[in-house]
């Protein structure tokens, strides 16, 4: 699940997405509530791999297995945080969350740690680290599509492996 502040954002993420060939959904306030509940669905089993959703969808929704959340934009609300990350690492199942934080963003999140009681692991990145990360995406064994296949198969791997 990949988390941002607004639907306006909701949109533009996914369509970014889309012109990489990976394919998202979104999940807002300003969508009918019938449209709500068939991207849920979709995404619950696993016919869509990317879920792209506003704070409407962090609370009182069970999304078992959901093994990631992106926070691509911080929450508007401190709490909120707590409620996107745990959308993964549900009952014994592990997750991790990252979060993107812009320098304009560090004051929200001094709030969310002040919420939290403890910092959160920070890795800093300068623009020589971005501009590496933006020369490593253009590689052709980054791509997107053959990373999400590759997690794909090992899913499947693990859950054979629980049966047995």
């Amino acid at each position: 699940m990949v988390f941002v502040r607004t639907k306006v954002r909701c949109e533009r993420v996914q369509k970014a997405m889309g012109r990489v060939g990976l394919e998202a959904k979104s999940l807002h306030g300003g969508m009918e509530q019938e449209d709500r509940k068939k991207v849920l669905d979709l995404f619950r089993k696993g016919e869509v791999k990317v879920l792209i959703a506003t704070d409407v969808s962090a609370r009182g929704i069970d999304i078992p297995s959901v093994e990631f959340v992106v926070n691509y934009d911080l929450p508007e609300l401190s709490e909120n945080y707590v409620h996107r990350v745990g959308r993964t690492g549900r009952g014994r199942e592990k997750g991790q969350a990252v979060t993107f934080c812009s320098t304009e963003e560090k004051e929200i999140l001094a709030e969310i740690e002040g919420f939290l009681g403890k910092p959160i692991k920070r890795l800093e990145m300068d623009r020589d680290d971005y501009s590496q990360t933006i020369d490593f995406s253009a590689e052709s064994h980054a791509d997107w599509k053959s990373l999400m296949n590759e997690h794909e198969q090992s899913l499947l791997k693990r859950r054979k492996k629980k049966k047995k």
